[in-house]
Formats: structure tokens, sequence, C-alpha cells
């Protein structure tokens, strides 16, 4: 029996519009399993990047609560939701959001000073976790604007990672690579993920939600349908087809 990590009751965000209120998450209930990889897929507008930025506290609901690992962080105030982002979340986005005047060593540094004041734990845990991501020091000694899109976004992993938090939670974060620097950076999540890393990721790509175990699609703020691929090991023919039928049944 899987353990429930996320958990949200009749969840609802609300945008206005003049005098129109847009729902773009209707009384949605959801749970997210302790290490799965999980995806949100959806056309855009759906409310796919809404709904993750409400499963982490980045975002606050109109209506609903989310329970995340015995916690009602809908109820929590802003500074007290910052605390628990630092120790429970990690982010990783399309764009990197690196530090340009930071080496990126120092970027993943400074996030783990956040919640450690021990330089010399953090260091040590992030040039293992660059070692893992396959980013020697000659990589990360450097600026961000001095390496590729991929090996940013490896690093940007890293940088999520370095506070151990229990759920990673990815934005397209392979909407801004090529091909070959996309698959180094799926390869990096699947990786982590059979490690027992939990991972909530939104995409419109299917050649990244092929990594996932299990699919939720969004269509107009609630969920559709849901797909289980099981664990990934590699993108064979038989996974290929239950994922093209699945979309091809959500209207994708």
């Amino acid at each position: 029996m899987k353990k429930i990590i996320l958990k949200t009751n009749k969840l609802t965000k609300t945008f206005a519009s003049g005098e129109v209120q847009q729902h773009v998450i209707k009384n949605l209930d959801l749970e997210i399993y302790e290490g799965d990889f999980t995806v949100i897929m959806g056309a855009s507008g759906a409310g796919k990047s809404t709904l993750l930025y409400a499963l982490s506290g980045m975002d606050v609901p109109s209506l609903g609560s989310v329970d995340f690992m015995g916690t009602d962080i809908s109820k929590l105030n802003s500074d007290k939701m910052a605390l628990f982002r630092r120790n429970h979340c990690g982010f990783v986005f399309q764009q990197m959001h690196l530090l340009d005047n930071m080496s990126i060593m120092d970027n993943v540094i400074a996030c783990g000073l956040l919640v450690s004041k021990d330089t010399a734990i953090i260091t040590s845990n992030a040039r293992k976790l660059f070692a893992d991501m396959n980013l020697n020091e000659d990589i990360y000694r450097k600026f961000p604007s001095q390496v590729s899109g991929g090996e940013a976004q490896r690093a940007a992993i890293v940088r999520a990672l370095i506070n151990k938090p229990p759920v990673i939670f990815a934005d397209e974060p392979t909407g801004a690579l090529n091909s070959a620097s996309g698959t180094a950076v799926l390869d990096t999540l699947t990786k982590i993920n059979r490690n027992g890393q939990s991972i909530v990721m939104v995409t419109h790509d299917v050649k990244s939600a092929i990594r996932g175990n299990r699919i939720l699609y969004v269509m107009d703020g609630v969920i559709r349908g849901t797909c289980e691929l099981g664990s990934y090991q590699e993108i064979n023919e038989t996974r290929r087809k239950q994922l093209g039928e699945f979309l091809t049944e959500m209207g994708w």
C-alpha cells in the first residue's frame, strides 16, 4: 500500500476577470503517493501549472485544502509557508533561475544555507549530488552563462535536492532545451525517482510524460483521467502505445 504524501480536498482556485470569476481548478480531490513520478498533462490553460503551484504551496487556493505530509498548508501564513517550502519542496522550472553572478556551486550552497548553516556539510552533499548528475568540478565551478542549457538544468536539479525535500516539483523542465539536453535531464529525473525521490511534473511533452509511472490529465480544472504506466524501465512500444491510447481518449 503506497503512502499518501499529498492530498487535496475540494481544491478550488478562482481568478477574477472583471466581474467574471474564472474557475481554473474546480473542487479537485487528488492523492499523490510517496515515491511516484506523477505527471500532470493537459492542454494550454487547463490548469496544470496552477495545480502544481497549489500543491507546492507556491499559490494559495481559493477554497479547499492541501494536506502535505499531515500539514494543511492552505492554512499557513506566508512566513510559515516559506519555511515549509524550504524544508519540504524542491523546484525545477523551465527557466533555471540560477543567479548569473554566482558560480553554479555557489548557487547550490546559497540554497542549502537557507536550511543549514554548516557550509562544509552543504558543500560535501553538493559535490556528491553533482557527481550523481555527471557534473564535474570543471562545470560546477563555472558561471551559469558558461555551461550548456542541459548542464544548467541538471545543476538546477542539484539545487532542488540540496535540502533533501520529500517532493520535487518540476514545471516543464525540458521546455527550453534541445532534444539531447532534454533527454539528459529526463534521465536525471528518472534516476533520482528510482532512488525513491517523489516527483510531480507538469509537461505537454509526450517524450517527458512517458517517464512517469502515473499520468494525470487535467481538463477545465478537473482530473479527467488517470493512466498507470508502472515503473519506467525504458521506452518500449507497449508503454508508448498505452500512453498514446490514453491521450487520444482524453482528446489530446
